[in-house]
């Protein structure tokens, strides 16, 4: 395995985000976080099923909306611009990262 190979993939990519994107996606991932430690909070309470399964739903539902705009600016920005700048395995990225989005 060569040094390439060893540094993970995260690491070798960046995106800088306006204050404002960074701002939006941020308070996104709060109401989120308060979310899921809402439904902490009923699981300790003993809060019946159906309540929690429906609250899981909503975050749930939070998460693939966080999902849907980070993909969007995504292939708005960083694939356009690769595919500009003849990076054409961008395109494979972006199916791949679709395709663990629909599992």
């Amino acid at each position: 395995m060569n040094e390439e190979e060893k540094v993970c993939p995260c690491k070798m990519r960046e995106k800088e985000r306006s204050p404002e994107e960074l701002k939006a996606l941020m308070h996104r991932l709060n109401r989120i976080e308060g979310q899921v430690r809402g439904i902490k909070r009923m699981l300790e309470n003993n809060a019946y099923c159906t309540d929690i399964i429906v609250q899981v739903m909503a975050a749930t539902a939070a998460l693939n909306a966080f999902n849907r705009e980070i993909l969007s600016e995504h292939i708005k920005i960083c694939v356009v611009d690769d595919i500009r700048d003849g990076k054409d395995e961008v395109v494979d990225d972006l199916v791949n990262t679709v395709r663990r989005l629909m599992k």
